[in-house]
């Protein structure tokens, strides 16, 4: 981590004056956590409470937040997180286009000094913005972008995980189970799947017999949704040449 960089990047974010918004915050906020973390949280905007204290993620949304981070044993310690947008949003108003467009250029800095391998975006304008930028496509609506919450994408070159904003809970307590078993690849991401050295699948991608995309998306990714991984578990027989998905790739014969 270039801590110099980092260090020059926060100034800049806490005395910026680029939008009409530096005009109503109290504090533009840099990201906070781990360095060197492995995954990144991207929110929409500080809250009141982060704006007046300087902090992210400590009011309402913040203490939900945790409550799902220690739900699936992650502790904040492990990740980094940021918003899209650095100061609050006149009355919870949704960011404007020019404001995602000036304001981005720091969250694109931060990406580039951390460096995370994956990406979890939360709620709609994080999500669309991060997904934008990795070309994954989305849908415009934001019900129908609801649907990509919970799924691992890979760009090519990062995992993204859009996820749903924990300010959801707020609204709708039902939503809970269904938000820790999302948050929860978060941890299961953490760590390479342990089957992963002895497993044919790292033998042919090591080959170049099959696409980077299956070691990056379960292997090094969401295993805990790979078919392999759980007929292992079970000490269930599975041909050499079935994919992570279940599907049987006979040309592996």
């Amino acid at each position: 981590m270039n801590d110099i960089g980092f260090n020059k990047l926060a100034n800049e974010i806490k005395n910026c004056n680029r939008c009409s918004l530096y005009e109503t915050r109290t504090n533009a906020l840099p990201g906070e956590g781990n360095h060197k973390a492995r995954i990144m949280l991207v929110a929409q905007a500080p809250g009141e409470t982060e704006d007046v204290e300087g902090r992210m993620f400590i009011g309402p949304s913040g203490k939900i937040l945790d409550e799902l981070l220690y739900g699936v044993g992650i502790d904040r310690n492990e990740i980094y997180m940021t918003n899209l947008i650095k100061c609050m949003l006149p009355k919870y108003r949704n960011p404007k286009e020019d404001e995602i467009k000036t304001c981005s250029r720091y969250l694109d800095r931060e990406i580039e000094l951390i460096d995370p391998e994956v990406i979890a975006p939360m709620g709609f304008y994080a999500s669309k913005y991060i997904c934008d930028k990795y070309k994954i496509p989305t849908p415009g609506d934001k019900t129908e972008m609801k649907t990509m919450y919970g799924k691992l994408y890979w760009s090519g070159t990062r995992k993204i995980l859009p996820l749903t904003h924990p300010v959801a809970l707020l609204f709708k307590e039902e939503l809970k189970d269904n938000m820790l078993k999302n948050y929860g690849k978060l941890k299961t991401m953490m760590t390479d799947c342990k089957w992963y050295p002895v497993c044919p699948i790292k033998f042919y991608y090591e080959k170049g017999k099959i696409d980077g995309k299956w070691v990056e998306l379960y292997c090094k990714g969401d295993w805990k949704d790979c078919v392999r991984y759980w007929k292992e578990e079970r000490g269930e027989y599975h041909q050499d040449w079935m994919l992570p998905d279940g599907t049987i790739d006979e040309t592996l014969r």
